[in-house]
């Protein structure tokens, strides 16, 4: 005998199937949503669909956009000698709550992994090369993730910039403000000393 009505089990396997939503997560929402009113879920549905209808890529940088460009393509107060190359567009985000960064972004859509087959040839990469034609872009900042595979991809893309006479930077890493050295793992605590700075 099954444990809930085929309607619900149906609704707990799809919620399930969400990143880091596990069984006893899924039935929650599952069952909030059961006793939520039909406008509640509607607006919930009609959110879902927009944002499979009406969101694509920016068509200058790749980062997710309702129109032909992002917010931060369409803006002309945005620092456009600089930009900001990261792996999703999620990444952004971060960056943007510092307020320190004013110029653009560019999306790779992933950083280079051959365990995974991924490679170059399927990240952005023509697109990020292609905004260097007229000059005006004087800095690139690899924003890349902290892995095996995003270091690779700041390396790889560090290399193909220096020829053009693009300035290449990549992020500091090292201990986060407010921990303890003694949990840093020795990446961590190696990139920190590397990354030091004058005081």
């Amino acid at each position: 005998m099954p444990d809930f009505a085929e309607p619900l089990a149906r609704l707990i396997a799809e919620v399930k199937r969400l990143p880091g939503i596990g069984q006893k997560s899924a039935q929650r929402i599952a069952f909030y949503l059961l006793r939520a009113s039909r406008e509640d879920v509607d607006r919930l549905v009609l959110a879902l669909t927009d944002v499979k209808d009406k969101l694509g890529l920016c068509t200058v940088c790749g980062n997710i956009s309702d129109g032909e460009l992002c917010p931060y393509c369409r803006d002309p107060h945005r620092d456009q000698s600089k930009i900001c190359v990261v792996e999703e567009a999620p990444n952004i985000l971060p960056i943007e709550t510092t307020r320190t960064f004013e110029g653009l972004y560019h999306v790779l859509h992933g950083s280079i992994s051959p365990l995974r087959g991924i490679g170059p040839e399927q990240l952005h990469i023509k697109e990020l090369l292609n905004r260097l034609r007229d000059d005006t872009v004087q800095e690139i900042i690899l924003a890349t993730n902290p892995t095996v595979e995003g270091e690779a991809t700041a390396v790889y893309l560090a290399r193909l910039l220096k020829p053009l006479g693009v300035r290449a930077t990549r992020i500091a890493m090292g201990i986060p403000v407010g921990s303890d050295l003694e949990y840093a793992d020795e990446v961590t605590m190696s990139k920190s000393l590397e990354n030091r700075r004058e005081m």
